[in-house]
């Protein structure tokens, strides 16, 4: 079976069984069986590490700590940003995956409120830490104790 080299100029290429080939080389069920050759990094897609991942931004951190205060449309929450619409919508866009935020529609108007439950998940995981760093100060406070 011949395959060809990758070109990612050609649309038609495909990778298939770990070779790429161009789609006239490329049967059917080659397409079902496609698949991304580099298997060293797997991204896990679960709540937490979205949640992470949505809180990472300081200007998403920002958005949510200003939708906190209540209800807000888009163009309310880019103003103190000066940011553009545009730019104001994909960070929403990334709270809305993350299931943080909750877009409502009247019109042509978009009303955006905070979701907090996916906040608790994040909240538990850190609270595991928390214990930790309690354990360490009070075993740094013992030992400055006996110290002084």
């Amino acid at each position: 079976m011949a395959t060809a080299l990758w070109n990612p100029r050609r649309a038609t290429d495909i990778i298939v069984g770990g070779l790429y080939r161009t789609s006239a080389l490329a049967t059917l069920t080659d397409l079902t069986r496609t698949f991304i050759v580099n298997r060293m990094v797997e991204y896990s897609v679960s709540e937490l590490n979205t949640t992470f991942g949505a809180l990472s931004d300081p200007t998403r951190r920002a958005l949510l700590a200003a939708l906190s205060q209540g209800e807000s449309t888009v163009t309310e929450l880019a103003q103190p940003h000066h940011i553009s619409l545009a730019a104001v919508s994909k960070h929403i866009q990334i709270l809305e995956r993350a299931g943080l935020v909750h877009r409502r529609r009247v019109g042509r108007m978009h009303y955006i409120s905070i979701e907090a439950s996916p906040m608790l998940g994040a909240f538990g995981w850190l609270a595991d830490y928390q214990d930790f760093w309690d354990e360490s100060l009070d075993s740094l406070t013992e030992l400055l104790e006996k110290r002084s």
